[in-house]
C-alpha cells in the first residue's frame, strides 16, 4: 500500500487522532477521567489507550483490506497473478503480510509517539517489558483482523458484498459483541442487572474468548495488578490467542488455494 494513497492517509489520520491524541489526553494528571479511574502507572494508561488502538487499528485493517481480493478479481489482476509460476501459498502469504505490515507499522509508530507523550505528562515511561507486552497483543489483533478481512474479501463476489462483509464483521466484534454477551448471559441465567458482578464478569470473560477484541483485552489485562486481572487462567487466554492466530489464517490460505478468478 503506497504511503501517500488516500487510504493510508485516512489510516494515519485515524491513528493520530485516536492513539496519539488519546495518549496525551488520558495521561493528563488534571483530566477528570484519569482522576476517577486512578490510572497511575504508564502501563495502566497504555491499557486504557488500547481501547483507541482497538477502534482505530482494526478499522484501518477494514479500510485497507475489505476489497483486497475482490477488487483484484473484478479488475482481472487476480487472474494475472494466479497465472504466474508462483505458488499460491506464497501469493496468499504476501497478501496477508502486506496488509498486516501496512497497518501494524504506523500503529506501532503512533503507539511509540503516544508513549513519549505519556512521558511528557507524568514524567515516567513504561518498562521495556510492559512496552513489549503491550505491542505483542496489538500486533496479534491486527493480524487476526487482516486474516478475517482477506477471508471475507475472497468470499465476496463484488465490491458491495466486500464492503458489507468487511464492515459488518468489524461492527459485530467492536459494537455488537457486548449486546450479544448480555443476551447469552440472560439465556444462561446470569444476572445482567449488575455488569460489575463477579458472576457476569466471569461469564463475559468466557464469551470474550470467542471474539478477537475480547482476547486482545484479556491479554492486556493479564499484566495489570492482580485485582484487575481476568478471572480466567492465562493458559486459556493465550490458547485462544494461538487459535485466533492459526484458524482464520489457515481458512484464508485454503480458500485462496481453491480460488477461481
Amino acid at each position: 500500500m503506497h504511503f501517500r494513497s488516500p487510504r493510508m492517509l485516512a489510516l494515519m489520520t485515524l491513528l493520530l487522532l485516536f492513539i496519539v491524541g488519546g495518549s496525551w489526553g488520558l495521561s493528563d494528571p488534571s483530566a477528570a477521567v484519569t482522576s476517577e479511574l486512578q490510572f497511575e502507572t504508564p502501563y495502566e494508561i497504555l491499557f486504557l489507550v488500547s481501547l483507541f488502538v482497538l477502534f482505530s487499528a482494526t478499522l484501518g485493517v477494514v479500510l485497507l483490506g475489505f476489497d483486497g481480493i475482490s477488487r483484484k478479481r473484478l479488475t482481472g489482476e487476480l487472474a494475472i497473478e494466479l497465472s504466474q509460476p508462483i505458488d499460491r501459498f506464497d501469493l496468499a502469504r504476501s497478501q496477508l503480510q502486506g496488509l498486516w505490515l501496512s497497518v501494524f507499522i504506523p500503529t506501532a509508530v503512533a503507539c511509540a509517539v503516544g508513549t513519549l507523550l505519556i512521558k511528557v505528562q507524568i514524567d515516567e515511561l513504561p518498562s521495556l517489558y510492559d512496552w513489549i507486552y503491550f505491542m505483542i497483543p496489538t500486533g496479534l489483533i491486527i493480524f487476526w483482523y487482516a486474516c478475517i478481512q482477506l477471508l471475507a474479501s475472497s468470499i465476496a463476489k463484488d465490491l458491495g458484498s466486500s464492503v458489507t462483509l468487511g464492515v459488518g464483521i468489524w461492527m459485530l466484534f467492536t459494537l455488537v459483541w457486548l449486546l450479544l454477551t448480555a443476551i447469552l448471559a440472560t439465556f444462561m441465567g446470569v444476572d445482567i442487572t449488575d455488569f460489575e458482578s463477579a458472576q457476569y464478569n466471569h461469564f463475559s470473560d468466557i464469551i470474550d474468548l470467542l471474539s478477537p477484541n475480547g482476547v486482545y483485552q484479556l491479554l492486556l489485562e493479564g499484566n495489570l495488578d492482580a485485582d484487575a486481572r481476568p478471572q480466567l487462567s492465562q493458559i486459556y487466554i493465550w490458547a485462544s490467542a494461538i487459535l485466533w492466530s492459526i484458524i482464520p489464517g489457515m481458512l484464508f490460505l485454503r480458500r485462496f488455494k481453491r480460488l477461481r478468478p
